[in-house]
């Protein structure tokens, strides 16, 4: 039998049910979907759609009111379960601390639950900004580096702990278009390199159609579709075409 937990192997995520209410209000009303092991899954929609509820979900900020969440079909709401696997959230903001040097607070995690000697954090954090081409930055403060290398840095943090699952939080807001690119090419690179499952929560839709394997797409906490970027484009629902288009409505309106 095969050990699921090598370094090397993403996992798969099944969330069957899943019912969040605020104040009387259904913020998520029944949320389904499963996302196989090694695979990018986009989570698309658009501003107050039940985005980031959900995301606190899956990292387990949030219990549900209804539903679950699985890891290779063992719930994560069993606190011993959630321990066995190396779940990794690049946030949105990519919260690194400013005081310290981008090398410390890669191995940040490491260096505070002592679980590695000196040597070998330094050697670990130089292997993960190398992987995100970022290798000269390890003696540079945060304030030094711009908002698209500083995302590459939170996501070297997030190897740090070699994850099985990654979930990435809008990774290109605030970011221009190159930086965005790169940063799908950084998504991209880690699924072909390492085999990571990654799920990402975004509403840039060119990233979401450049690297996603699939794409769900919610709205008013309820997934509208699940399929390949084709069968997403394709899909006849006004609510979906309206955000997928909205940029060209926005421009020939302006442009009258």
């Amino acid at each position: 039998m095969n050990d699921t937990t090598n370094h090397h192997s993403g996992v798969s995520l099944q969330v069957h049910g899943l019912r969040k209410s605020f104040n009387g209000e259904e913020v998520l009303r029944g949320i389904d979907f499963e996302v196989q092991p090694g695979e990018i899954f986009v989570i698309m929609g658009p501003s107050g759609s039940g985005k980031s509820v959900l995301l606190k979900h899956l990292i387990g900020l949030e219990p549900p009111d209804e539903g679950e969440i699985l890891i290779n079909g063992e719930s994560i709401q069993l606190p011993e379960i959630a321990a066995k696997y190396r779940m990794a959230l690049v946030f949105q903001s990519g919260a690194l601390l400013n005081s310290l040097t981008v090398g410390e607070n890669v191995g940040l995690y490491l260096s505070e639950h002592r679980l590695k000697p000196p040597a070998e954090i330094t050697r670990i954090v130089t292997e993960k900004l190398e992987a995100v081409g970022l290798k000269d930055t390890v003696d540079k403060m945060p304030n030094e580096l711009s908002g698209g290398m500083k995302k590459r840095v939170a996501i070297a943090r997030a190897l740090v702990i070699e994850p099985q699952l990654i979930l990435y939080d809008e990774p290109t807001s605030e970011l221009d278009p190159l930086s965005a690119v790169v940063i799908g090419r950084e998504i991209l690179t880690l699924k072909q390199r390492i085999h990571v499952t990654s799920l990402v929560v975004s509403h840039d839709r060119d990233l979401a159609f450049g690297i996603a394997d699939r794409i769900a797409v919610i709205s008013e906490g309820r997934i509208l579709t699940v399929g390949t970027p084709e069968a997403v484009k394709r899909f006849n629902d006004p609510t979906l075409q309206k955000f997928l288009n909205a940029d060209f409505q926005h421009e020939s309106q302006s442009s009258l």
